[in-house]
């Protein structure tokens, strides 16, 4: 989930907005005083309208699924710092983005009063998508209808996976200690390929790595369930409820771009603005 190659031509189309924006409703006591957003590229929304320049190099949008969120909920607080790139370590330390900014460490953000988190991490942890997203395209037309990456990766993929888990464990911890009297979601990745068929002009996997990736997403989603669970988090299923949103899917409704980098809609392999609106929508059912 690394896009940092192609951000310096999203410049030219972001919007500056502040890090932290407070949002005034009559409500907001009845239901989040401060709401903190922290995850990688799958929550910051690289190259959705309309971008943030703080800094810019994080990809931030403001159709993302936390400001979605935000706009729903009415927090006194709402403030966002995932960042493109981010992995679990960029939640303690600080990232270096590209025009030679820094995004802060992401749990700076938190204070003892947040009562809302939302976190989505762990797909950047060892390179797991961006490997996988870099190197199945090339491996297509070797055994177009095989499944020429899962044997390429031979097994490493999962024990791979297995080895985020604590990552996101000590994260979540960490959350919890900044913060004890917050409501802690962890967001999972929702899917990128379709259950049945293909469309290799806009997801080039062959057509045996479809199923595949889909077992990979899973695990890698599993896995950060368990990890919510053993930190009395909450995980947020959008897997499941992405089915028939994949990349593959027509007609408008797709949650994730294909293969094609768009500086003026989303990155690729990445969500789209309905993707994020869909996955707010299922955050949201999950709060209520």
């Amino acid at each position: 989930m690394r896009i940092t190659r192609l951000l310096t031509a999203v410049v030219s189309a972001a919007v500056l907005l502040p890090a932290s924006a407070t949002v005034a409703s009559p409500a907001s006591a009845a239901t989040v005083g401060s709401y903190v957003a922290l995850g990688d590229s799958y929550t910051s929304g690289p190259f959705i309208p309309a971008q943030r320049f703080d800094p810019v190099g994080c990809g931030r949008s403001t159709a993302n699924y936390p400001s979605v969120l935000a706009a729903a909920l009415h927090p006194k607080q709402f403030t966002d710092v995932s960042c493109a790139g981010a992995d679990t370590t960029n939640m303690t330390r600080p990232q270096s983005v590209p025009f030679n900014g820094t995004n802060a460490p992401q749990l700076d953000a938190l204070r003892v009063d947040t009562d809302l988190v939302t976190v989505g991490i762990g797909g950047n942890d060892y390179g797991v998508f961006g490997s996988l997203t870099s190197t199945c395209p090339g491996l297509r037309a070797s055994d177009p209808t095989g499944n020429p990456c899962e044997k390429h990766f031979d097994g490493s993929v999962a024990t791979t996976i297995e080895n985020i888990g604590p990552r996101v464990e000590l994260v979540l911890a960490a959350i919890r200690e900044r913060s004890p009297k917050a409501r802690v979601l962890l967001v999972g990745y929702p899917r990128i390929a379709p259950d049945k068929g293909y469309c290799p002009d806009v997801l080039p996997f062959a057509d045996g790595d479809y199923a595949w990736l889909n077992s990979v997403e899973e695990k890698l989603n599993q896995t950060l369930s368990e990890a919510a669970d053993a930190d009395g988090a909450q995980f947020v299923d959008t897997f499941g409820p992405s089915r028939g949103h994949d990349a593959c899917a027509r007609g408008g409704s797709a949650w994730i771009n294909g293969k094609d980098q768009n500086i003026f809609e989303a990155a690729a392999y990445h969500p789209l603005k309905a993707g994020m609106a869909g996955v707010a929508a299922v955050v949201l059912k999950s709060i209520r």
